[in-house]
């Protein structure tokens, strides 16, 4: 979802920036890029890690920086090229679809309402309810089982490496969307085919 289907990595950037900056980290892109992919929780702990802080509650860090990103995307945040066109394709070819996301499930409630795309999917599935995050397959594996067909008969569509990793893990066929700063990244060879846009694809029900 973010980064594919809405341009929320900036604002992700944004909130844990501020977020940790209080704890007196100083995160530049380059080290968030990171972490793209994971659960909050995950990050939270990564940075904790990297760099502890006195007095760490890792629940009311998650709740900040959830709230501070919800709020961003509720007042600035738009699809990004050819989700509509691409959503609906896929409806009128009669493809389930589902989103499964790292991020928190009321985030995913809060973007699909904003951008109006609710109905298109038959399975909204958040991490936050898996034992592991990405790049552990599970998340994947259990949406295919909500979506009661097989993972090879799943098509996955990831902007993060740690997302083509899932995957790939869950041995699903992938399109990787990365964004241009990460476009060139090696690791996305492992994606079954790699556009830059979503604006790219034609759907066809065959």
């Amino acid at each position: 979802m973010d980064g594919l289907l809405i341009n929320s990595e900036p604002y992700w950037k944004l909130a844990e920036k501020k977020v940790f900056g209080q704890y007196g980290l100083d995160l530049s892109d380059d080290l968030l890029r990171q972490v793209m992919g994971f659960r909050l929780s995950e990050v939270v702990k990564h940075w904790y890690t990297h760099k502890p802080w006195p007095h760490a509650d890792f629940k009311a860090t998650e709740e900040a920086i959830l709230n501070d990103v919800t709020e961003r995307i509720l007042a600035h945040a738009e699809a990004m090229p050819g989700v509509y066109e691409v959503l609906e394709q896929c409806r009128l070819a009669g493809y389930k679809m589902a989103i499964a996301s790292s991020s928190a499930m009321r985030l995913i409630e809060a973007v699909t309402n904003k951008l109006n795309i609710r109905n298109y999917f038959d399975v909204m599935w958040s991490a936050e309810f898996e034992p592991y995050g990405k790049p552990h397959p599970g998340i994947f594996l259990s949406t295919a089982n909500k979506l009661q067909t097989t993972p090879e008969n799943c098509l996955v569509f990831e902007d993060a490496i740690n997302g083509v990793l899932a995957a790939k893990a869950a041995k699903m066929y992938c399109i990787a969307v990365p964004e241009e700063a990460t476009y060139h990244d090696l690791r996305f060879a492992i994606a079954d085919k790699k556009i830059k846009s979503l604006t790219q694809l034609t759907v066809s029900s065959t």
